[in-house]
């Protein structure tokens, strides 16, 4: 039988997504309320500019007052989608107090104090449920955290965030430059004004760590893992990937250690074979690659982001945190129990793709191979162009330790015979 009050649920932002996320509450109410058991009622929305047209949201819900809206004893569920550090941390921890459960979109907070919040979860006997701060539409969070919770997972290799997806892929498949491609972006809307966040790896970092901490059981923020974003991505890079029968992507790489001591978190732009299902991730699109003992390889492709994509996952953790008001129960919270250390990139083993300006005369390729030798990074193959007294040394490595291959490196540009080292990339999804 279904329970006649509503279920109260205050919004906290109504922007692209908590707007879309409001429409969906209104048109879909019968329909959320048949699978949640009860009706579910927008009791109010927090917004910063209350004078901002928003059509289909009703004017009598809109409030500039967030802590008073979050703070009051009737509300059930507090779905925050203004994203940031603060206030929507003092907001979420206030709805737990006061009683609330809460639904989030916020990566960067959770990334950064997750464990704090799902503390303060605990302590209130509250829900925080988090599904479309990593992948949109993509259900990825819960598979993790459900799904493969009597599995081992080993590693979580994926594109997820869609505006450097589209922008190397331009790259890739018109010859543009960076630059030229992030226009085409911008123009497109599928990068922001200010696009930093996404193209210097900012927005991967912190999916990354959500997606390390679930995947491991362990604690891992966005300050543990390691970054590079695609701005010095060439179209050389990309024409060299081609010629070896690869494409580049930015990567969030999240890998347990071969003997199980140890995790490792990163995000950077990689050559995968176009064999790897991740090549053929297209235009603004998401794909993650889940590597488990008993499930094997599984794939998440879908819309990482985007107004309705998002809402979707909002709605998603909506339905499942009111079912457990219902029934006076909570979701999962953090599994933190291996508390594996999380170690750092110079201990990450993979191949390389180094680019070397060097003189083209006899003997440069032999005090090279002798470089590599000495720090321990073998050799796989070497492609070598020479024009009037200058060439070019295209080297990729077997797999070898970043610290090795940092070494090596530094080693090579005290070679006088090495003019530069115009480019590495790092081979990955073998």
């Amino acid at each position: 039988m279904m329970r006649t009050r509503p279920l109260k649920v205050a919004l906290l932002g109504c922007g692209v997504v908590g707007s879309e996320v409001a429409r969906i509450m209104t048109t879909h109410a019968d329909d959320l309320a048949a699978r949640i058991g009860a009706p579910v009622e927008l009791a109010g929305i927090a917004v910063r500019r209350p004078d901002r047209v928003r059509e289909g949201v009703p004017a009598e819900l809109v409030t500039t007052d967030a802590t008073a809206l979050v703070k009051r004893g009737d509300i059930d569920v507090v779905i925050e989608v203004i994203g940031g550090i603060e206030p929507a941390r003092a907001l979420i921890t206030a709805a737990f107090e006061h009683g609330a459960s809460v639904v989030s979109a916020n990566k960067a907070l959770v990334a950064a104090d997750g464990a704090a919040l799902h503390a303060a979860a605990e302590a209130n006997g509250a829900d925080l449920y988090y599904e479309a701060a990593v992948a949109g539409a993509i259900p990825l969070v819960r598979p993790l955290r459900e799904s493969l919770a009597g599995d081992k997972v080993n590693r979580v290799l994926g594109i997820v965030n869609g505006t450097t997806n589209f922008i190397l892929d331009k790259m890739d498949s018109t010859g543009a430059g960076y630059s030229e491609a992030l226009d085409e972006a911008t123009a497109l809307g599928y990068a922001e004004a200010d696009p930093t966040a996404d193209v210097e790896g900012f927005d991967a970092a912190a999916k990354a760590a959500i997606l390390a901490g679930i995947a491991f059981h362990t604690r891992v923020t966005i300050d543990d893992v390691h970054r590079e974003g695609l701005t010095e991505v060439t179209a050389a890079d990309i024409a060299s990937a081609q010629r070896m029968g690869c494409t580049v992507k930015l990567l969030a790489i999240c890998e347990r250690a071969a003997d199980g001591a140890s995790v490792t978190a990163r995000v950077h732009p990689a050559m995968i074979p176009l064999t790897h299902p991740l090549a053929s991730v297209r235009e603004a699109y998401n794909a993650v690659f889940v590597e488990a003992d008993a499930a094997g390889q599984l794939m998440f492709y879908g819309p990482g982001a985007g107004g309705s994509p998002t809402a979707s996952a909002v709605l998603g953790d909506l339905v499942a945190v009111c079912r457990n008001k219902l029934s006076g129960t909570t979701g999962p919270g953090e599994s933190a129990y291996t508390r594996l250390p999380v170690s750092p990139m110079g201990a990450v083993i993979t191949r390389y793709h180094i680019s070397l300006d060097v003189a083209d005369k006899p003997g440069v390729l032999a005090q090279v191979a002798t470089i590599f030798a000495e720090h321990g990074v073998s050799i796989d193959t070497v492609r070598q162009q020479g024009k009037d007294g200058e060439a070019s040394l295209v080297i990729v490595t077997h797999r070898a330790a970043d610290a090795a291959l940092s070494s090596t490196v530094g080693a090579l540009r005290e070679l006088d015979t090495v003019r530069g080292v115009a480019s590495i990339m790092r081979v990955e999804g073998e």
